[in-house]
């Protein structure tokens, strides 16, 4: 059964109830103090009164924090409800008294009821208590915590500065999402470069002052930035970070977490097909073919909401700094393929950003481990995330960074931890009521929020309980899962997931026949490998205990801040990455001809000499992959460099030098020469596939007949082309693949 809560405040009018409460109440929520603590998740319907009784606030909320949860935080006993719905008078006083604080540039906060508050013990409306004490709470003692396992805030976000928050307008919802849609022209460059970890969970910044490099605290304090984008559709605002995470139990359904695994993938790919289903918002085909998701009724791209994200913490970054920010290195897993890394590039450009360099992360984890040591190691970084795990190993020569050997896996991190924990939660409640889950979005939400705090909690104890009420109904009572996880059961479930990343190292070290005696040093990164088993695990494969030197959290951040830093000073630092996946040309026969292999190190370039194979031969079109296996379905699809327009002439007289060029951030640019006429075109490949015209036509000198065109084709458009190919075709990849390479 809901709660019914009914709160008394000591104010005597509306306009008194405005002056104490309107800068608090834009959060969406507040804080009761009462000792009667309900569990995370239960929904309550309350009513707030003015001290003559007239009803001020009312509608329903739900319990998105409470004090158990948060045992050390030295405040008093109560727990924070969030707005799930208000009634109309309500919701308008919200949305004037909110525009109100807006104009006037204060900080929306959060509403401290009051420690009067009382249960009512059943549904809304229900009589009040015979006594009802008057609030005597200073409206704006208190903030909400934005998660339940959220750290202390240490005070140093300036809280009066605006949050990133979009209005909306009336009628049907349509997002104004405050993106730069066209390249930045004429805007001078900042002078500060921040770094960014733009993380499946969590993003980060950094900055180096004095040179030394720190993390940028985010508006509420923390040192992190949720990755998450949510619209609060009762007030019609799209909302990010913290304010978005506070809804993700209330309202899943307009809550997107997760987005950097999907972004740049083909929707129809297997990959996107497969983890959709877990994710409580809606993953859709957009228009160009990749992944999207719906909020409201409007469908957004992947790249806008890592831009969103992006833009967010640049403008966290912007208060901080007191200046404007609009440069950066960005950070992504070492092993996103050539698609996605164009993806973040251009969500850069979304958020208005600059982006003056990829990095990977790995790369960038050991530069905030070695930079200023002068060492000359060979290290490991073993970067276990939120939602990716990479393992690189580099070799530090004072200030040349070198990596020799990458590996990863895109779909293996937190997520698929909690996912482990929550499937045998769902085993546990079948077991407790007799039937499967069948619950709602909001009840599955509450389900992986549950997850998540007892993998944090067995990280320190040895079991923990977990209880949910109200997850779903049976017969008009209310069901409810109590159950109790121990370390060793959670071990069990997720070992699996351990073993996979210390086989990936075994194959990183084995491509370069190294052994794990021959690393001086292990690093642990990323937000999961706080784990215990992880530890345990890495220290019995590589026979050392993995070093202490940096912060999981936030050392990809502070290593990009430091390269951003060396960009703009003479500091000689140097950077050698390598190819995370091999890239070649998919063959008339569907296998794949490696072009470039795996860990080529960057930058690279590779030249083939061509000739026409037929009379009068006027075109050839080349099908670009990525991937690791030997069949061309099995990669990823990256475009088709096509040729026409070639001058007709006997078969072998006209002849074409085809450069593929690998740049430092692993983006591939092709270039093609006609010999006779020395006329060049070239075209870098794009980050998602475009309608049926040209994504990019190669500037052509007059009178010359040479154009290259790159033609990225979905799957399924892909699927339907004819077996049959242009006149002379497969004499042309026999000739292709059988000269010697021109270097």
């Amino acid at each position: 059964m809901p709660v019914g809560l009914r709160v008394r405040l000591g104010c005597a009018t509306p306009d008194e109830f405005a002056e104490k409460f309107a800068v608090n109440l834009a959060r969406g929520g507040f804080f009761v103090r009462t000792h009667e603590l309900q569990p995370v998740g239960t929904c309550v319907h309350f009513e707030l009164l003015l001290s003559g009784g007239e009803r001020i606030v009312a509608g329903k909320a739900v319990v998105a924090w409470n004090r158990a949860a948060q045992p050390d935080r030295q405040i008093a006993s109560g727990m924070g409800l969030r707005f799930t719905e208000l009634d109309a008078p309500s919701r308008a006083l919200v949305e004037r008294l909110t525009a109100l604080k807006e104009r006037r540039g204060l900080a929306p906060g959060l509403l401290e009821a009051a420690p009067s508050a009382e249960r009512t013990g059943g549904k809304a409306g229900a009589p009040a208590p015979p006594r009802l004490a008057r609030s005597e709470i200073p409206p704006n003692e208190e903030p909400l915590p934005a998660a339940e396992k959220a750290p202390p805030a240490p005070a140093q976000a300036d809280l009066s500065l605006p949050h990133s928050v979009q209005k909306l307008s009336s009628g049907p919802l349509a997002l104004d999402l405050g993106l730069v849609r066209e390249p930045l022209t004429g805007s001078r460059p900042s002078r500060a470069i921040i770094g960014i970890d733009l993380g499946t969970t969590n993003s980060c910044a950094a900055v180096v002052k004095d040179g030394k490099p720190y993390v940028i605290p985010s508006r509420e304090g923390h040192n992190t930035v949720p990755s998450i984008v949510a619209l609060n559709a009762a007030r019609r605002r799209l909302v990010v970070g913290h304010l978005a995470r506070a809804q993700l139990l209330s309202n899943p359904k307009d809550t997107v977490y997760g987005a950097k695994r999907l972004l740049g993938r083909p929707f129809a790919s297997k990959q996107v097909q497969q983890i959709r289903a877990a994710f409580a918002y809606e993953v859709v085909e957009g228009e160009d073919g990749l992944a999207a998701v719906e909020l409201g009724e409007q469908r957004l791209t992947l790249e806008e909401v890592s831009a969103l994200i992006l833009k967010e913490v640049k403008e966290v970054a912007q208060n901080h700094l007191g200046e404007e920010v609009n440069r950066a290195v960005i950070t992504v897993p070492a092993y996103y393929n050539e698609r996605q890394r164009e993806a973040v590039r251009r969500a850069g450009a979304l958020a208005g950003l600059t982006v003056e360099r990829i990095v990977n992360e790995p790369t960038a984890a050991a530069l905030a481990y070695a930079y200023g040591r002068r060492l000359r190691q060979r290290i490991l970084v073993y970067d276990l995330g939120g939602g990716t795990f990479d393992a690189s190993i580099l070799e530090l020569e004072d200030n040349v960074y070198e990596v020799v050997s990458t590996g990863g896996d895109t779909f293996l991190g937190g997520v698929d931890f909690d996912n482990r924990i929550v499937a045998r939660l769902l085993e546990l409640y079948e077991r407790q009521v007799g039937q499967p889950f069948d619950g709602d979005r909001v009840a599955l939400s509450r389900l992986v929020d549950a997850a998540e705090r007892t993998k944090c909690a067995l990280s320190e104890r040895q079991e923990f309980r977990i209880q949910l009420p109200f997850l779903a109904m049976k017969d008009g009572k209310p069901l409810t899962l109590d159950a109790t996880l121990t370390r060793q059961e959670v071990v069990r479930l997720v070992k699996p997931l351990v073993d996979r990343t210390i086989e990936v190292c075994r194959e990183v070290l084995a491509a370069k026949g190294l052994d794990p005696s021959a690393l001086d040093e292990v690093i642990l990164v990323g937000g999961q490998s706080r784990m215990p088993l992880v530890h345990e695990q890495v220290r019995a494969f590589f026979g050392k205990s993995p070093s202490r030197a940096v912060h999981p959290d936030e050392a990809v951040a502070l290593g990009a801040a430091l390269l951003a830093h060396s960009l703009g000073s003479a500091e000689g630092l140097v950077l050698i990455d390598v190819l995370p996946i091999a890239i070649g040309v998919a063959l008339p026969d569907g296998r794949v001809r490696p072009v470039f292999e795996k860990n080529t190190p960057l930058p690279s370039r590779k030249q083939y000499t061509l000739a026409t194979t037929q009379d009068g031969q006027t075109e050839f079109e080349l099908a670009v992959v990525q991937g690791e296996s030997a069949m061309a379905a099995d990669c990823e699809y990256l475009g088709t460099v096509r040729l026409d327009g070639l001058p007709s002439g006997p078969r072998g007289m006209v002849r074409i030098a085809v450069g593929f060029d690998l740049g430092p951030e692993c983006l591939l640019t092709v270039t093609a020469r006609e010999m006779r006429t020395h006329r060049v075109v070239s075209a870098s490949f794009a980050p998602r596939p475009r309608p049926a015209h040209a994504i990019r036509e190669g500037a052509r000198p007059e009178g010359s007949a040479l154009v290259t065109t790159i033609r990225p084709l979905p799957a399924a458009a892909r699927q339907k082309r004819p077996a049959s190919r242009p006149s002379g075709m497969l004499g042309f990849f026999r000739q292709f693949f059988g000269r010697d390479e021109v270097r």
